[in-house]
């Protein structure tokens, strides 16, 4: 596989990939929780202060996918990637000022916890833990599958099996890294993770900027002109040119992003962290600063890709784009590289990788957990500390297990509509969820279980007749048309069909159901809103 970096630079990334994986297993050992503590497996004692605790957010928040996937959509889309990286910024500050303090007053440990504050019951619990791991298990197999991927293309080998081997090896370090360290030891990789990668992105995009004599207007152009598509690179409907309803499509598509990205289960469990409301405040605001810092910063690299190398070139090495992030931080050095901008690179590479270890154990404690608490703490009255946490170990096992073996399977396919999957669940059955059980005083326990269920299946019944599934020779089954539902995303349909559902059960239950609710709600009202008293049951 030819890449263009020299074997320098591909030694380098191996023992940094290497040293990488045994010191964030060695810090997951240290700071792993006691055999019985469950508060500081589940919440780590709500100990980070905001600053790390908001890079740790952002750290969950911006998944490799996220690097990788939106990099490359801005190389080869332009404006519209640019507004696809506005959308995830959006909607990390959507949850900052409408989710944020209540999810940390209603909930404990769990999305499940959160939910039941004021609608208890283990059909609930259950329900919330199989959307949680619905939503997750989509990204954790993109992760996974592009660990393989990233590994095979910048050290220049070839051959399923040793892509198969990396993911295998790079899912059992995940693995540990969420059944040993807990949320705390988690959250240390995701603070290493976003340091590195704001970081050495800061400075290739600071080394692209130069080339171009400090003129954004200058390297826009100069994408545009190595674009093939001119002037049309710098405005919006060249990602959707293929769509039935280029426009619709585009705007359901950032829609779907802003509504469901910042409501998945591994981005909500970190709120639990904070000790005060005025704490997941200050949280919020550091995380949504190094998000806005990632956005400005894969805008500058994507259309450096573009301008120093060309549109035709990344495409051909990845038709999605996935490599383009790689790509331009090697350009931004020119042909002769030197020893620190070997270093530099490693850097980046390194960067990446950790992205992608972090990422996984995030999503893997989150459906563990809520696997563990909600679905077999509670069959239990008085189920010890101790067994609680070696069970919560045991589920990091068993989500972990499965999406390896499955990512070894659709590891050569195109894995953007896992992605879109586990957007489109956000979306259209957790959000409406948090928002109605948050601040709907009439809703219901049939209401919710109607969201939940409803939205989830609603979003799988419609996912496969998407253009990302089959259609079009970028899908993830080429040879094959089934296309009957023309949009990117699910999103058109399903988000209000989600508050619909919501809507519709709750009406269902009957008046006397949607008063017994409202006294209910009325009762823990003020630790939901105003956080008066953060309860531990």
């Amino acid at each position: 596989m030819t890449n263009g970096f020299s074997g320098n630079a591909q030694a380098m990334s191996l023992v940094a990939f290497s040293t990488v994986a045994a010191i964030t297993l060695l810090l997951c050992v240290m700071t792993g929780p006691d055999g019985d503590d469950l508060d500081e497996f589940y919440t780590g004692y709500g100990s980070l202060s905001p600053m790390r605790n908001g890079l740790a957010i952002a750290g969950d928040y911006i998944s490799a996918a996220s690097v990788l996937g939106t990099g490359g959509v801005i190389a080869l889309c332009g404006y519209d990637g640019i507004a696809l990286a506005l959308s995830t910024a959006l909607s990390l500050m959507l949850l900052m000022f409408l989710l944020a303090e209540p999810l940390r007053n209603a909930g404990r440990f769990t999305m499940g916890d959160a939910l039941t504050r004021r609608l208890p019951g283990r059909g609930v619990r259950i329900t919330a833990c199989v959307v949680t791991i619905a939503a997750l298990l989509p990204l954790m197999l993109v992760q996974l599958a592009g660990t393989g991927q990233l590994l095979a293309f910048i050290l220049g080998f070839s051959g399923d099996s040793l892509q198969t081997g990396c993911i295998i090896g790079i899912g059992a370090l995940m693995i540990s890294y969420a059944a040993i360290g807990g949320m705390k030891g988690t959250a240390l990789i995701q603070i290493m993770k976003i340091v590195m990668l704001l970081g050495s992105g800061a400075v290739v995009a600071v080394l692209i900027l130069q080339r171009f004599d400090w003129d954004p207007g200058a390297l826009f152009n100069a994408a545009a002109a190595q674009s093939g598509a001119g002037i049309s690179f710098l405005h919006s409907g060249l990602e959707f040119a293929g769509s039935p309803n280029p426009r619709l499509d585009m705007i359901t598509s950032e829609l779907t992003i802003v509504v469901g990205g910042a409501c998945l289960p591994h981005v909500t469990m970190r709120m639990y962290t904070a000790r005060s409301a005025r704490q997941v405040r200050r949280s919020m605001s550091w995380a949504v600063s190094s998000v806005v810092l990632f956005v400005l910063i894969m805008t500058v690299v994507g259309f450096g890709a573009t301008a120093l190398i060309g549109r035709a070139v990344i495409a051909q090495a990845d038709p999605q784009g996935n490599t383009a992030y790689l790509l331009g931080s090697r350009a931004a050095f020119g042909t002769s590289v030197s020893a620190a901008e070997t270093f530099l690179f490693t850097a980046v590479t390194t960067a990446i990788f950790l992205t992608l270890l972090a990422s996984v154990a995030g999503m893997i404690l989150a459906c563990a957990n809520s696997l563990a608490h909600d679905v077999f703490a509670t069959r239990v009255q008085e189920m010890s500390g101790r067994r609680e946490m070696l069970l919560a170990r045991v589920s990091a096992l068993a989500v972990g297990v499965p999406a390896i073996l499955l990512a070894t399977q659709v590891q050569h396919r195109n894995l953007q509509p896992l992605v879109t999957l586990s957007f489109c669940i956000g979306a259209s059955a957790i959000a409406p969820a948090l928002v109605y059980s948050l601040f709907w005083r009439r809703y219901t326990r049939t209401g919710l279980l109607c969201t939940l269920i409803g939205g989830t299946a609603a979003v799988l019944l419609l996912m496969p007749g998407t253009n990302l599934v089959s259609g079009s020779p970028a899908a993830a089954f080429p040879d094959a048309d089934f296309n009957w539902f023309p949009f990117t995303t699910t999103g058109l349909v399903t988000i209000p069909l989600g508050f619909a559902l919501g809507w519709l059960g709750t009406v269902a239950s009957g008046r006397q159901a949607s008063e017994e609710q409202r006294r209910q709600y009325e009762a823990v009202e003020g630790w939901i809103l105003a956080g008066a008293v953060r309860r531990n049951g």
